[in-house]
C-alpha cells in the first residue's frame, strides 16, 4: 500500500469510527424508546439522547470537517483536539443524563460544565482556525459554527440552572423557552444553515451560485439576532419579544431558502439525503413560527410551556432527526473510502426506499399534530420512530457493502453498481409503489390506534336515530343545529325540532377536556377531543328526548341537552320519560354492606405507620393512574382511579425547603390531573388535565410546614376525589419533638355506585356518603388494631380528604396534650398551664394536623371521628396498648 493510500485508508477509518459514536447514541435512544415506561424522566432523556447525544456529536465531527475544508487548513493539533472534544462532550453528556435519571444535581452540574467547556473549546479552535487562514470564498461560513458553539455554551448554562432543585415556577418556564432557543435554534439551527449553504448544492450535484455568498452574509446576523432576542425576551418575561425574535429568525432563513429553491429548480433532489434535508429545514421554519406564536399569545410562562408540548415532535423528528439522517446519508458514503464503486455501494444502501421513508416520516408527523385520539398518536409515533431508526440498519449495510468492494480492490467491477448512479430512485413504477406503501402504512397505523380505543375515536357507535321513531311521519325536512361543548355545558342547551324532521347536529368540543353526546336511548357520538368537531345524525324526531355527556360526573355538572319536538302529541310524555333516568339508578354496592361483615380472607390493613423524613432534599415520585377495582369494605368493591393503585395514594414526607418532582402517568380511561396543596405555584401548567396515555411533570418547593392534601383537580373534582384520587404530604415543622411512634390517618368518604363501578354522582352532590373511612377501607383497624406501648409518646397525623364532610378525630379513653392544626400549635405539652388538654382534632375538608398523647394503662382504645354517624359508617378503629 502506498503512503497516499495508507493516509486515505486511515482517514476513512477515522470517520467511520467517529461516526460510530453517533450510531451508538441512536441505538441507546432506540432502547430507551422501547423501555421508557420504567425510566425516570424518560421524555427528557429521549430528547437529550437525540440532541445532546447524536446530533451534537455529529455537529462536533462534521463542523470541524467542513471548517478544515472551507479554510483549506487543518485545526491546531489536528485530530488530537477533536478527540479531546468528542471524549469530553460524550462524558459530559453521559454524566448529565445519569444525574437526571438518579436525581443527583451535583452529577448534572459536573456533566454540564464539561459539555459547556467543550463548547467553548470548539468555538475557540474554530475561530482561531478562521483567523489564521487565508481568505477563501466560503471561509466565512465557519462563523456559523463559532456562533453556534457559543449558543450551546449559553444553552447548557440554562440547562444546569433548570436542573437545580430550587428552580421552579415561572422562572423554570422562562428558562425552558430560552434553553430551546439557544440549543435548538442556535447550536443545531445555525450549524444546519451554515452547512447546508455548501452541502445542499453538493447533494443536488449542481454548481454553487453567486447568490450563495450574499445569502450567507445576510442570514447570519439575522439568525443570530433572532436567537438572542428569543432567549433574552424569554428570560426577561417578555412574550411579545419572543415573537419578535422568531420573526427575525425566519427573516434570516429567507435568503438561504431562496437560494436553495433556485438550486433545486436546476437540479431537483432525487435521493433520500436531498429530500430529508429539505424536509428538515421546512420543519425548522414551521417550528420557529409556532414557537413565536405560542409564547407570544400565552397567558403566563407556565401556560406557554404547557402549550409547547406538541412542538417537540416537529423539532425532534421533523427537523433534528431528518437533518442528521439526511446529512449522514450523503456524507458517510463520501468518506467511506474504497473508490467510486465502494462509495456508490454504500450510497445505494442508505438510499433504500427513500420516498417511503420520507412520506411515512413527514406524513406521520402531520397526522400526529392533528386532533386524533391519543392512542393513534402513540402508534404513529412508534411508526415514525421505527422508520427513522431503520437508518441504523441501512448504515450497517452501507459500511458492509463498501467493505466488500474494498476487499475486492483490483478485481472487476461488481455487476450492477456502475450502471446505477448514486442518485437514482428507480423507475416511476417503483416510486408509485413506495408512495402507495407509505400511505398504506400510515392508514394502518391510524386504524390500529382507533381499534385500540374505538370509543375515543367515535367508531363503532351507532347513528343517533331515535329508536322507535315512526318513519311514516317523516316530513322530508332537515333541521340543522350547532352545539358547542364548553365550560361543562352544551350551548345551546335546548333544541327545538319540528316533529318528523331529521335532526343533524354539528357538535364542537370547545373545552379542554374530552366530552361526548349520549341520547336517552343509549346511542352515543363517541368521545370528542378538544377542538374536534363531529357531525351527528340524530335521525327523524318523533318525540322529545334528552342528551348528556356520559363521562363520569360531567352530566351532574350540567352537561345536559334537551331536545324538544313540536307538533307531537307524545312530546311531553316522551320528554318526561327521557328525563326520568337517574345516573345512580343501578343497584348500589351499598346494598351489600354488612355492619358486622369481616374483611375478605387475606385482607391486610393499610400500614398507618409514618416513616421519618429522609435526609434528602429532593424527592422524586412517579404516580401512575389507572382504573382499578379495589375492595373498600367487606364484600364491596369499586373501580377507583387511585394513584399507584392505592387510595389514599403514596404519602410524601419532607422538610421546609425540600423540593418534590412528581411525574404523573395517565394509564386510565379518562383525563386526570394533580394539585399539591404543599406547593405554591400557578396552576395553569402543572395542574392541567392530561389525557390517557400522556404524562405530566409537577415540581414544587415546600415553603411551609403542615400536613397537606394532594388530589386530582379535574372536574368534577368531587367525583375524582371521592373515587380515590387523594393523598397526603407531610412537611415537618421546625423543632418537631421526638416521639416513639407516628401514625397517619386520612379520612375520606365513599359514595358507592354499583358493585365494581365508580362513585355515584348524585350521592356526591347530595353529600350522602355510604361509607366514611380512615385510610381507604371501612373499619379496617377494628380487626387489625394499631399498636402502642404504655408510656410511649404517640403522634397521630390526621388529614380530611373529604370531599364533603368534616372530621373530628377522637380517641376514646385518651387525652391530647399537644394539638397542631394547619401549621400552628393550638396546644403544646399541656399549654401555658402544663395541664391543658384536648379531646378532638377538628378538621374541615382539606385541613390537617396532628395530636400527641401517651397511654398510662394497657388496654384497647377505640378511635373515631366524633361525628358519630360517620363513625358508624366506617370511620372507626382501635389502638391496642400493651405493657
Amino acid at each position: 500500500m502506498s503512503l497516499v493510500s495508507a493516509r486515505v485508508h486511515a482517514r476513512n477509518t477515522w470517520y467511520l469510527q467517529t461516526n460510530a459514536v453517533i450510531a451508538a447514541w441512536l441505538a441507546v435512544l432506540g432502547v430507551v424508546v422501547l423501555a421508557h415506561q420504567g425510566i425516570r424522566v424518560a421524555n427528557w432523556l429521549m430528547v437529550h439522547l437525540l440532541l445532546l447525544g447524536a446530533v451534537s456529536t455529529a455537529i462536533i465531527i462534521w463542523s470541524q470537517h467542513f471548517a478544515d475544508t472551507l479554510v483549506r487548513r487543518p485545526a491546531l493539533d489536528g485530530r488530537r483536539s477533536l478527540i479531546v472534544r468528542l471524549v469530553g462532550h460524550t462524558l459530559g453528556a453521559i454524566l448529565v443524563m445519569i444525574g437526571m435519571i438518579l436525581n443527583l444535581f451535583v452529577v448534572v452540574l459536573v456533566g454540564g460544565v464539561l459539555v459547556g467547556a467543550v463548547a467553548v473549546l470548539h468555538a475557540v479552535l474554530l475561530g482561531g482556525e478562521l483567523r489564521r487562514a487565508k481568505p477563501t470564498r466560503f471561509g466565512s461560513l465557519v462563523r456559523y459554527y463559532v456562533v453556534a458553539a457559543v449558543s450551546l455554551f449559553g444553552g447548557v448554562g440554562l440547562g444546569i440552572w433548570m436542573a437545580n432543585p430550587g428552580t421552579g415556577g415561572d422562572l423554570h418556564a422562562r428558562l425552558y423557552v430560552a434553553h430551546i432557543a439557544l440549543n435548538v435554534l442556535g447550536w443545531v439551527g445555525l450549524t444546519a444553515v451554515g452547512t447546508l449553504l455548501l452541502l445542499w448544492p453538493t447533494v443536488l450535484r449542481t454548481r454553487l451560485g453567486d447568490g450563495t455568498d450574499a445569502a450567507a452574509r445576510t442570514a447570519l446576523p439575522l439568525l443570530t439576532a433572532g436567537v438572542t432576542v428569543v432567549a433574552g425576551a424569554s428570560l426577561a418575561g417578555v412574550p411579545l419579544g419572543v415573537g419578535a425574535g422568531s420573526v427575525l429568525y425566519l427573516l434570516g432563513l429567507v435568503p438561504v431558502t431562496r437560494e436553495a429553491v433556485r438550486q433545486a429548480r436546476h437540479a431537483p433532489p432525487t435521493t433520500f439525503a436531498g429530500w430529508s434535508l429539505a424536509a428538515s429545514m421546512a420543519w425548522l421554519a414551521f417550528s420557529v413560527a409556532a414557537l413565536g406564536v405560542v409564547v407570544a399569545t400565552a397567558a403566563t410562562p407556565a401556560d406557554a410551556v404547557a402549550r409547547l408540548g406538541w412542538l417537540v415532535i416537529p423539532l425532534l423528528a421533523g427537523f433534528s432527526a431528518q437533518l442528521l439522517l439526511g446529512a449522514l446519508s450523503y456524507l458517510v458514503p463520501m468518506v467511506s473510502g474504497g473508490g467510486p464503486q465502494a462509495g456508490r455501494a454504500a450510497a445505494l444502501e442508505l438510499n433504500r426506499a427513500p420516498l417511503f421513508r420520507l412520506l411515512v416520516t413527514n406524513g406521520g408527523i402531520v397526522l400526529y399534530l392533528l386532533p386524533v385520539p391519543s392512542l393513534v398518536k402513540v402508534v404513529l409515533s412508534l411508526l415514525v420512530f421505527g422508520v427513522l431508526l431503520s437508518f441504523l440498519v441501512l448504515l450497517v449495510r452501507a459500511v458492509a457493502a463498501g467493505g466488500r468492494i474494498r476487499s475486492r480492490a483490483g478485481s472487476a467491477p461488481v455487476a450492477g453498481l456502475t450502471a446505477v448512479p448514486a442518485g437514482a430512485v428507480g423507475p416511476r413504477r417503483t416510486r408509485s409503489g413506495m408512495a402507495a406503501a407509505a400511505v398504506g402504512a400510515l392508514v394502518l397505523a391510524v386504524t390500529a390506534g382507533i381499534a385500540l380505543d374505538p370509543v375515543t375515536a367515535g367508531v363503532g357507535t351507532a347513528s343517533l336515530t331515535t329508536q322507535g321513531a315512526n318513519a311514516s311521519i317523516a316530513s322530508g325536512e332537515v333541521t340543522e343545529a350547532t352545539v358547542t361543548m364548553l365550560d361543562m355545558r352544551f350551548s345551546p342547551s335546548i333544541l327545538t325540532v319540528p316533529s318528523g324532521n331529521r335532526l343533524e347536529l354539528t357538535v364542537t368540543n370547545g373545552d379542554t377536556a374530552v366530552h361526548d353526546l349520549t341520547l336517552a336511548n343509549g346511542l352515543t357520538s363517541g368521545r370528542v377531543a378538544p377542538e374536534e368537531t363531529v357531525i351527528v345524525d340524530a335521525g327523524i324526531m318523533a318525540a322529545g328526548s334528552e342528551g348528556w355527556c356520559s363521562i363520569a360526573g360531567h352530566r351532574q355538572m350540567g352537561m345536559v341537552l334537551q331536545i324538544v319536538v313540536t307538533g307531537s302529541a307524545a312530546t311531553d310524555a316522551a320528554a318526561d320519560h327521557a328525563g326520568s333516568g337517574a345516573t345512580d339508578s343501578e343497584a348500589s354496592a351499598a346494598d351489600d354492606l354488612g355492619a358486622q361483615s369481616p374483611p375478605s380472607p387475606g385482607f391486610v390493613a393499610r400500614d398507618a405507620a409514618l416513616l421519618p423524613a429522609s435526609a434528602e432534599t429532593h424527592h422524586d415520585y412517579t404516580f401512575r393512574v389507572g382504573d382499578t377495582e379495589i375492595e373498600v369494605a367487606p364484600a364491596v368493591t369499586q373501580t377507583l382511579w387511585p394513584f399507584n393503585g392505592t387510595a389514599p395514594g403514596p404519602t410524601l414526607r419532607g422538610k421546609v425547603g425540600d423540593t418534590f418532582t412528581i411525574t404523573l402517568v395517565n394509564e386510565a380511561s379518562i383525563g386526570h390531573s394533580l394539585d399539591f396543596h404543599a406547593g405554591a405555584l400557578a396552576p395553569d401548567g402543572p395542574m392541567r388535565t392530561i389525557d390517557p396515555g400522556e404524562t405530566l411533570e409537577y415540581s414544587f418547593t415546600a415553603t411551609r410546614s403542615g400536613v397537606w392534601l394532594y388530589h386530582c383537580s379535574t372536574m368534577p373534582m368531587s367525583l375524582h376525589i371521592a373515587n380515590g384520587m387523594f393523598g397526603a404530604v407531610v412537611i415537618d415543622p421546625a423543632g418537631l419533638d421526638p416521639v416513639d411512634r407516628e401514625y397517619l390517618l386520612v379520612q375520606s368518604e365513599f359514595y358507592l355506585g354499583p358493585q365494581g363501578g365508580v362513585a355515584g354522582s348524585d350521592k356526591i352532590a347530595a353529600a350522602a356518603p355510604d361509607l366514611v373511612v380512615f385510610n381507604g377501607y371501612a373499619n379496617q383497624y377494628q380487626d387489625q388494631p394499631l399498636r402502642a406501648k404504655v408510656g410511649e409518646r404517640i403522634r397521630f397525623w390526621v388529614i380530611d380528604a373529604g370531599p364533603n364532610l368534616a372530621s373530628s378525630f377522637h380517641i376514646v379513653g385518651g387525652q391530647f396534650d399537644t394539638v397542631y392544626v394547619e401549621g400552628e400549635y393550638l396546644l403544646r405539652d399541656g399549654g401555658s398551664t402544663g395541664t391543658g388538654g384536648s379531646q378532638t382534632l377538628a378538621l374541615a375538608p382539606a385541613q390537617g394536623g396532628f395530636v400527641e398523647l401517651s397511654f398510662s394503662e394497657a388496654g384497647t382504645y377505640p378511635f373515631v371521628t366524633h361525628a358519630m354517624t360517620d363513625a358508624e359508617r366506617g370511620a372507626a378503629g382501635q389502638i391496642m396498648v400493651v405493657p
